[in-house]
């Protein structure tokens, strides 16, 4: 260990920066937000210091009188003369120095920060590589919310209260986590702490009684079109929390392995002429798994609401009462859409999208074709491979021109994405199409031919 990591509390503090640039501003601007009186040296400031507030500055080069009283100072000026005798004339006064991009003349270093105030985590890699700091600052970012705060924040409320409800610190310890990692978190990272607050109060009691038991709750989370880069914050984090995970056929590999490597994986999907489970036997599972305490993760590709049936299955979890939080996704219109180069909607085209399903049912397909046949919009047609022929003869006989444009994607978003574009004349007959299998999406409009100039947008 090169430093030992501290985090020092500046409110009400003097504090020096010794110089009056972009870097010396960045640095006043942290100063400011920790709470700390800064003053600055300088003969002149860069004109964005107006904008600080609740600063001094002394007009001046710098002096050795300018320490006196100064619990930290900065040295951030482009003179290394005036940096070195700041960080000498410093450690000469034990006041800790930091010299910005020089770590040998430091007795200390600001760290990359990730502020969730009260919750801080600091990363340095001791001026080796601040790149790479700040690039594992922004991983964290992705897997610590900003509601991170609030929950901190919560926590604090009531924690002299569980410390005098629940002595034993092994069943202390235990009930915060089922506290931090349970519906009571969901609620206040939601903004909704009036109920958390009722939910804990409501847990304190029982435990104190011996009545507590674990609660159960559902995620229908939306894993969206197959790139794992497409998935939310908040899903990620979800995905993360989960005991057992109910994954749809539509759900990509690399996302499946990104829950929890020790959850419990169970495959309800859905394959033309395979249903490894009915939906009622889905929902029904969902209810028995909730009933048990566990944390249900629902992972759905796509969108849970846009053809995902997720409405059905929120509807078997409130009549048991059981808590449950649905989380958007990126449905398979927009995420491959815009990875095949084809705008949904276009001022010259389109000023409209439709999204339906193209699964046949007793060998027919059962449409709104007049609906669908009006100009000047776009057609996207999930479940539609099997159905494409008929889907296209339909359309042209309500009324689109057989050269209306169209193209067929299969597998979008992810490494195996293939496109397939013609006319309602010829799509179903080009031979490329035989070769593709599901999951595909169809998209019918005047759309599909910008993706000739649009196809290097593709990843």
């Amino acid at each position: 260990m090169d430093y030992l990591p501290i985090f020092l509390n500046v409110k009400g503090k003097n504090c020096l920066v010794v110089g009056g640039g972009e870097v010396a501003l960045r640095k006043s601007r942290l100063l400011v937000q920790a709470g700390a009186l800064v003053t600055i040296v300088a003969p002149e400031l860069d004109p964005a210091f107006a904008g600080l507030a609740g600063i001094q500055h002394i007009p001046e080069r710098f002096k050795h009188g300018h320490l006196d009283g100064s619990l930290l100072v900065i040295a951030a000026t482009n003179d290394d003369d005036t940096n070195e005798t700041v960080s000498r004339e410093a450690k000469l006064r034990n006041i800790p120095v930091n010299v910005v991009d020089n770590p040998a003349q430091c007795s200390f270093i600001v760290p990359s920060i990730l502020d969730r105030s009260p919750i801080m985590v600091a990363f340095s890699s001791g001026g080796a590589s601040p790149v790479l700091t700040r690039m594992l600052r922004g991983k964290l970012e992705t897997l610590v919310p900003q509601g991170y705060s609030k929950l901190a924040t919560f926590s604090a409320r009531f924690r002299q209260s569980v410390k005098t409800h629940v002595i034993n610190p092994a069943k202390r310890r235990i009930f915060w986590e089922n506290v931090l990692e349970g519906p009571i978190a969901e609620k206040v990272l939601s903004g909704d702490e009036k109920s958390a607050e009722t939910m804990l109060l409501s847990m304190l009691e029982k435990e104190s009684t011996g009545e507590q038991k674990s609660i159960g709750e559902v995620f229908l989370v939306g894993a969206g079109p197959g790139d794992p880069d497409l998935l939310t914050f908040k899903a990620l984090r979800l995905m993360q929390k989960a005991d057992v995970v109910l994954y749809d056929n539509l759900v990509s590999k690399p996302i499946l392995e990104m829950t929890r490597r020790d959850a419990q994986r169970i495959f309800v999907g859905k394959m033309r002429g395979n249903h490894t489970l009915p939906q009622e036997g889905i929902n029904d599972l969902l209810v028995r798994l909730a009933l048990e305490g566990k944390r249900v993760l629902r992972l759905k590709g796509g969108d849970p609401f846009i053809f995902g049936r997720g409405g059905e299955e929120i509807e078997k979890l409130a009549e048991h009462k059981i808590s449950f939080q649905v989380v958007p996704g990126i449905t398979a219109a927009s995420g491959v859409s815009t990875y095949a180069g084809i705008p949904l909607t276009h001022r010259d085209y389109a000023q409209s999208c439709i999204f339906v399903t193209g699964h046949l049912k007793d060998n027919s397909m059962d449409l709104d074709w007049e609906m669908l046949a009006r100009p000047k919009q776009t057609i996207v047609v999930y479940m539609g491979l099997q159905g494409l022929e008929m889907l296209c003869a339909k359309l042209i006989q309500h009324g689109l021109p057989g050269s209306t444009p169209a193209a067929i994607v299969q597998q979008g978003t992810t490494p195996n994405q293939r496109v397939v574009c013609g006319t309602l004349d010829n799509l179903s007959n080009n031979t490329e199409v035989a070769t593709l299998h599901a999951p595909t999406l169809i998209i019918i409009g005047g759309v599909v031919s910008l993706r000739k100039k649009l196809t290097w947008f593709q990843p």
